[in-house]
């Protein structure tokens, strides 16, 4: 269940990216749920391997080419779908970010929502 309801609010979420800033566009909430999905797949799957290969450069940019692999997963994510579209890298960089802090929310909440009272 809860894992229904995190997906249910990445997929707002990244409407309300949409709806922010006007490089990243979805044209519907369906588009947006696999977008979230797709989103999930990547950074579980892809990303992992990406930080790993670029450790050097992450090390030396004191982690902020995290920002950058963050970017690439979500311009991916654009390039394999129809109704989630990114107008560029930039606009890649600005939304994942907004997007991640979205998640930090939704993983708070989710989190605080599905703990038991007695714990």
């Amino acid at each position: 269940m809860k894992i229904i309801v995190r997906w249910l609010l990445l997929a707002a979420a990244l409407l309300l990216v949409a709806h922010l800033y006007p490089g990243v566009s979805v044209a519907s909430f369906g588009s947006a749920m696999i977008a979230a999905l797709v989103l999930g797949l990547l950074n579980t799957l892809v990303r992992p391997l990406l930080v790993l290969l670029t450790l050097p450069v992450t090390l030396i940019t004191l982690g902020l080419f995290l920002f950058v692999i963050n970017a690439l997963m979500f311009w991916a994510a654009s390039g394999l779908l129809e109704g989630f579209h990114v107008a560029g890298f930039g606009a890649a960089l600005i939304g994942s970010v907004l997007y991640s802090l979205c998640g930090m929310v939704i993983d708070a909440a989710t989190e605080r929502l599905f703990t038991p009272a007695g714990v």
